[in-house]
């Protein structure tokens, strides 16, 4: 591994929209740090994720977690909310700002109250009460579409658009995404589609790629069929058309000893960590 800066993430470009994965394993990977991802377009960058080991990621590439401006979190498991605190109590008590984050209210209520609050709001008593989310966060409400309830839309500084539509995650139960716990995939500029956590869900997959005709796919995969997360024998069913563009991350350390099990089962590949996939300027 480089060692602390060696690898340096720019937090600006010249416009085009490029993803990083920050980190590109499972929760429990050892060898790869967990899947957070980073996209950059022109001078406008967003941290989507923020785990336990994502602090120390973004330190090897040469960054703060204080350099990080916008924030969104797709869902409340460590591996992907474990990083907060960090942000949130580095950010309060060193350089006393607030960074930006995309959330609904009712996954922020439900992100502060069962994961947030315990290690953040006792720390002070401010003008008579103990702290609150908007203390230490500027949330940014995305829209909800009248027409989806499944979907909510943002944008960052007229630059970024971001769609965020609800997955069926957790709990391993759940029939559908309206019974699942808050959970949430991205579509990045109406080009990319990250899944973020999903159990196998096709109809998502083919129904927003069907509307968007999506450049890339990034898509949650284990390489065993079971729980809650989509597995690679279960999006090996997809037709050819789309897994020629997908990308599968969020694997185990096992991976290492499979890297061509991707692509012989007709996927564009395994994830890169700490590599730019970039798309050029849209017309």
């Amino acid at each position: 591994m480089p060692d602390p800066g060696e690898t340096r993430l720019a937090l600006e470009n010249d416009g085009r929209l490029a993803l990083t994965f920050v980190g590109s394993g499972s929760a429990f990977s050892k060898r790869f740090y967990q899947t957070n991802l980073m996209i950059v377009k022109g001078p406008v960058h967003l941290l989507v994720d923020c785990g336990t080991k994502t602090p120390e990621a973004l330190f090897r590439l040469g960054l703060s977690v204080t350099n990080v401006k916008n924030f969104l979190i797709t869902h409340s498991h460590a591996d992907h909310i474990g990083g907060l605190e960090e942000v949130m109590l580095i950010n309060r008590y060193g350089p006393k700002k607030k960074a930006n984050i995309i959330i609904t209210r009712e996954f922020q209520n439900f992100l502060w109250e069962n994961s947030l609050k315990g290690g953040a709001a006792f720390n002070e008593c401010h003008k008579g009460r103990y702290l609150r989310f908007e203390d230490f966060w500027v949330p940014l409400r995305p829209a909800p579409y009248r027409s989806n309830p499944r979907m909510y839309h943002a944008t960052l500084e007229g630059l970024l658009d971001i769609k965020l539509f609800r997955t069926k995650h957790i709990p391993d139960s759940a029939l559908s995404w309206e019974d699942s716990a808050p959970s949430y995939g991205i579509i990045i500029d109406n080009r990319i589609l990250f899944t973020s956590d999903t159990r196998y869900d096709p109809d998502m997959v083919l129904e927003l790629d069907a509307k968007y005709h999506f450049e890339q796919i990034f898509h949650d995969c284990q390489l065993f069929t079971g729980g809650v997360h989509a597995s690679i024998d279960e999006l090996s069913e997809l037709p050819a058309s789309i897994k020629e563009r997908m990308y599968l991350v969020h694997y185990q350390d096992s991976v290492e000893n499979q890297l061509n099990l991707a692509k012989d089962k007709g996927f564009a590949g395994f994830v890169q960590q700490w590599k730019e996939y970039a798309y050029p300027v849209s017309s």
